[in-house]
């Protein structure tokens, strides 16, 4: 499993990222962590807002930080459907 968070770096875009750390660590599930800074990449998402969150090319949130509970249940679903 592939998460990106998307953003600039600013403390959003890090206190998001440091959410979906938690939520693998929580849920158990194998998945790759990457930041998405340059601004071509997150445009290829179609979002207006960051910071933004997308799980296997999905966009989960955008211009919020959900809680890493909330995430957490992204993941343990989408590993459940895998």
């Amino acid at each position: 499993m592939k998460i990106k968070v998307l953003g600039s770096g600013c403390a959003k875009c890090k206190r998001l990222y440091a959410e979906a750390e938690k939520a693998v660590a929580a849920s158990g599930v194998q998945a790759e962590l990457e930041k998405v800074e340059d601004i071509d990449g997150i445009m290829g998402y179609g979002i207006m807002v960051t910071p933004a969150l997308v799980i296997d090319e999905e966009v989960k949130a955008s211009g919020r930080i959900p809680a890493s509970a909330e995430i957490a249940a992204w993941l343990t679903a989408r590993d459940a459907s895998a």
